[in-house]
């Protein structure tokens, strides 16, 4: 199979995307590592989409973005060429289920972890501060992007309930905006450039960013019993 790739990076670090899997994505020191995670992670995104996973996996670097962003740290500011085109109402329909899907799923595996509060990783700094150490932090990090995402294509929502309820109340504040499917490509914070597709993609990745580091850390410090593992993360 062809995996049309987008390569970030800045000098040696790298994350590369799978444009045509909506949210998957590898990280490495080197452009070589990320692209040999590429093979595990789509096997990964497909079980989850209950799909089968390719036998052979031929990585295409279709776009690239050099970046002065902490890309160590999946600090991303790229568009992909491929999201800058309005969505059908299938497209759209299709990459909202996943979105909701993955902010169920993320809720499922937090509620699954008996003490939401124990450290699941190092204590480390980032450009932006603490890295989320406990599963509640991890947790509230991922779910309190919602106003800030929905906000970047001129959509007003809040981080109010849980995580599924509160993105279910964004796309339904999107959908009462006139002709939302055309929403052009738009300038939004610190220059960055947002469009529907692109929000869309960036909740699902940064879901699987969150999800894998809790998953991996509840299996370490409280044994894979008991934990879910809704992404199929290996």
């Amino acid at each position: 199979m062809k995996i049309n790739c987008v390569w970030e990076h800045n000098g040696s670090d790298s994350l590369l995307y799978a444009a045509d899997f909506v949210g998957a994505y590898t990280r490495g020191a080197t452009l070589a590592e990320a692209l040999s995670k590429m093979p595990r992670e789509i096997a990964s995104y497909l079980q989850w989409r209950g799909e089968s996973a390719p036998e052979h996996c031929d990585m295409v670097i279709i776009q690239e973005k050099n970046s002065d962003l902490h890309i160590k740290d999946a600090d991303s500011d790229a568009i992909f060429d491929c999201e800058k085109s309005p969505l059908t109402r299938e497209e759209y329909e299709t990459l909202k289920a996943l979105a909701l899907r993955s902010a169920k799923d993320f809720l499922a595996l937090y509620e699954s972890i008996p003490d939401k509060y124990a450290g699941l990783s190092p204590l480390r700094k980032t450009f932006y501060g603490q890295v989320p150490h406990t599963a509640r932090e991890m947790y509230e990090h991922t779910k309190n992007v919602n106003a800030y995402y929905f906000g970047e294509i001129g959509v007003d929502a809040d981080n109010d309930g849980d995580i599924f309820a509160c993105r279910l109340r964004g796309f339904e504040a999107l959908e009462a905006q006139p002709d939302f499917l055309q929403k052009p490509v738009i300038e939004g914070s610190y220059g960055e450039y947002w469009s529907l597709r692109k929000m869309l993609r960036r909740f699902i990745w940064h879901d699987r960013i969150h999800a894998r580091a809790m998953w991996r850390g509840a299996c370490h410090l409280f044994g894979v019993d008991g934990i879910r593992n809704p992404f199929y993360f290996a």
